[in-house]
């Protein structure tokens, strides 16, 4: 039988407690527990949160910040609610100037922007919205009125991008105004994104379900490998990273729990979501993402990734 020995070039060391940095693959014994434990690498698990104040009937909000510190807002049918989360409760804040859904957002929870979406009776809009922890401010519009499109960024430095009838319009934000710029390859509507306005990321979409991927890299976007559940309607953490994102949820068709990592070249499918639903918000980290909200859904997610150490069951 092959030892620990032999594999890793070291005995199990025993300890009084446990290691303070232990690194992947590293096993010890604590001799005041009296445990076998180990140190490896969790590829993601789902947890659940607290739920929003206020469910939206058909979904369509948009959110922004981390897992800890977030901010949720709109939603349609047409509402500018607002709601920002602590780890554990949402909270209402003043609404947004504007009640639209199907829009987009990009910053963290104190300092976001609101752009596009759809005002009754479905109408696109153009309309630009700044948050100061307190108050929605109304800002320059973008160039083209659009709904369903995605976003990423800041509040001062933020990119929109897709929307509508699978438009493929991409635009930059500086603080003051929009910019258009260099489209999207693949054109599409509920599509979701993640990074800054220099290196963004864009994934999923319509109509029907796409798996497309592309990568923004502040000139021109290039298609890259697709996700592996092809689908719309989804949503990702909008604090991530052009090179580790997260996607979830979503229409397959059928309402979807499915969840991805993007590891800047390609995404692993992990633990599934509990509850299956569309039209929702994202928001945090590919290691620490937030699902908020949905069709007729009030309910909030939390994703965990990384490292973890584990005991090990010797019966």
């Amino acid at each position: 039988m092959t030892t620990y020995k032999e594999i890793r070039g070291t005995n199990i060391e025993a300890v009084a407690s446990d290691p303070s940095n232990p690194v992947e693959g590293q096993v010890w014994y604590n001799t005041t527990t009296n445990f076998v434990k180990g140190k490896i690498i969790n590829p993601g698990s789902w947890a659940t949160g607290g739920n929003l104040n206020t469910a939206r009937n058909n979904g369509g909000l948009a959110g922004c910040g981390s897992q800890t510190s977030a901010l949720a807002f709109g939603g349609y049918d047409p509402t500018g609610i607002t709601e920002k989360y602590n780890g554990t409760n949402w909270t209402e804040k003043n609404d947004m100037s504007t009640g639209r859904g199907y829009l987009a957002g990009a910053g963290t929870e104190t300092q976001a922007l609101a752009f596009g979406g759809a005002g009754p009776p479905g109408a696109n809009v153009a309309n630009t919205e700044a948050f100061d922890d307190t108050s929605w401010t109304e800002v320059n519009d973008l160039n083209s009125a659009r709904q369903k499109l995605a976003g990423a960024g800041t509040n001062t430095a933020a990119l929109a991008f897709g929307g509508s009838s699978a438009q493929a319009l991409t635009e930059t934000w500086n603080g003051t105004n929009w910019t258009e710029v260099n489209d999207l390859s693949t054109g599409r509507r509920f599509l979701a994104g993640s990074g800054t306005n220099t290196a963004a990321l864009a994934f999923g979409g319509g109509p029907g379900n796409k798996a497309n991927t592309e990568l923004w890299n502040g000139t021109n976007w290039t298609a890259v490998n697709n996700m592996n559940t092809a689908r719309s309607q989804l949503a990702g953490s909008t604090g991530g990273t052009q090179t580790a994102a997260l996607g979830f949820a979503g229409y397959e068709p059928g309402n979807s729990t499915a969840t991805e990592t993007w590891n800047g070249t390609n995404w692993t499918t992990v633990a599934n979501a509990s509850v299956a639903t569309t039209k929702l918000a994202g928001a945090g980290t590919k290691a620490l993402g937030l699902k908020i909200g949905g069709k007729n859904q009030a309910s909030t997610e939390e994703f965990s990734s990384g490292p973890a150490t584990v005991t090990f069951d010797v019966s």
